[in-house]
């Protein structure tokens, strides 16, 4: 789908202007949690990103998974490829993704079914679009689950997709998503709480694979979805996590994500209190560790409010990251109040009167978001002033913070 790239320039310098009174030059205290003072806490918000507890009713990608791909045929329709195929399109691409991002961490194994299971209606009969009518996508879950239940033993996997045929005549490539059962189904002795309904052409889109597992472990929309269908999608975050565009050119998840995921903890978290002048050094964030080495610090964290933060971390070319359109320390807003795809995450345009990559971003305004060394950004609301100082000679980045008063 095309989307304009519309932007006001100045949007870095709008919104949360009310945490001033917050900011740390008045000295908010806030309770400290298992994972610091700069761990916002878990709000009811949908997919909050409150990271003190985590909500138990997820699988938490901190282990190695299971995941059984079930493939749906339909009576209206010969599949025109193969479940192996199917497979292909998103192992072991998807199970790398998440390899890379949780530093070895989290292992995602797929269990593909090796044939197609026949649904008991045409695909037409269950009108698929992006946006379901409810009891046409409970009549399809119902109808996928009872149909599988006799192949499949699902009490020993932690994710479910639920593949289509994509060339069926009713299946909408647009609306591949992961739904919450409004009751949880019971099979195999186990109650199905959630599944990853695919749709996608042969080939795929990339990484929407990756993008929806994350809902599943309990990650936020990041996207800004127009009211109208008209605006600009991706205003919020641009390229930068996966879980804002899955054609980001930097779509490693962001640090906080990582955090919450538990893939970083404390250890690689530099919590920033205090009113004093701070130098950070930031290891990038996709890049792997030293063999035998440590994951070493990767974000840096102020807390600006009860339901907000500023998080600070370094993007480079590796990884995940390998084809980012421009490398240095980025930061963005964090709340946890705002639920997903209400802009839990905005990325603070650090040059907002130009832009770059215009023929590969997503959102070019925000390509270049990222501090370069020598370049400084005060962020207004907060009153801190980020300066990158330099490059070590291992890639990492010296950050020094500092108030403005």
């Amino acid at each position: 789908m095309e989307r304009p790239t519309l932007r006001a320039a100045a949007a870095a310098f709008t919104s949360l202007v009310a945490l001033v009174a917050t900011s740390l030059v008045a000295g908010p205290a806030f309770a400290d949690t298992p994972e610091g003072p700069c761990a916002l806490p878990r709000t009811p918000a949908h997919h909050s990103l409150g990271l003190d507890t985590w909500n138990s009713s997820y699988p938490r990608p901190n282990r190695a998974l299971d995941a059984v791909l079930v493939f749906l045929s339909f009576p209206d329709a010969t599949p025109l490829t193969t479940p192996q195929q199917l497979t292909g399109d998103h192992f072991p691409a998807t199970s790398d993704f998440f390899r890379q991002a949780s530093y070895g961490k989290f292992t995602l194994r797929p269990h593909p079914v090796a044939h197609w299971i026949r649904m008991p209606k045409a695909s037409t009969d269950y009108r698929i679009r992006r946006d379901w009518e409810p009891e046409r996508r409970t009549a399809y879950l119902r109808d996928a689950v009872a149909a599988a239940d006799p192949v499949v033993d699902f009490s020993r996997y932690d994710v479910v997709y639920l593949v289509a045929d994509p060339d069926a005549p009713g299946v909408d490539s647009d609306a591949t998503k992961v739904v919450n059962f409004e009751e949880p189904t019971s099979a195999d002795g186990v109650d199905l709480k959630r599944a990853v309904t695919v749709f996608e052409r042969h080939p795929p889109d990339r990484h929407v694979l990756a993008h929806e597992t994350g809902h599943v472990f309990d990650l936020p929309d990041l996207y800004n979805r127009p009211v109208d269908g008209k605006g600009d999608w991706d205003t919020h975050v641009g390229d930068w996590d996966v879980m804002g565009s899955q054609f980001g050119l930097a779509p490693e998840f962001f640090g906080w994500h990582k955090w919450k995921l538990g893939w970083l903890d404390r250890r690689q978290v530099r919590c920033v209190r205090g009113a004093a002048d701070r130098l950070v050094t930031l290891e990038p964030l996709a890049a792997a560790p030293a063999p035998g080495g440590s994951v070493g610090t990767r974000l840096a964290v102020v807390r600006t409010g009860e339901n907000s933060a500023l998080a600070i971390e370094a993007r480079g070319a590796a990884g995940n990251d390998l084809g980012t359109c421009k490398e240095g320390v980025l930061i963005y807003r964090v709340r946890n109040e705002a639920a997903s795809g209400a802009g839990p995450v905005e990325v603070i345009d650090t040059h907002p009167e130009s832009g770059a990559c215009w023929d590969r971003s997503v959102y070019p305004q925000l390509a270049d978001a990222p501090l370069g060394v020598g370049e400084t950004f005060t962020v207004p609301e907060a009153r801190l002033r980020v300066e990158v100082k330099d490059r070590t000679r291992t890639g990492a980045w010296t950050v020094k913070l500092a108030m403005v008063r």
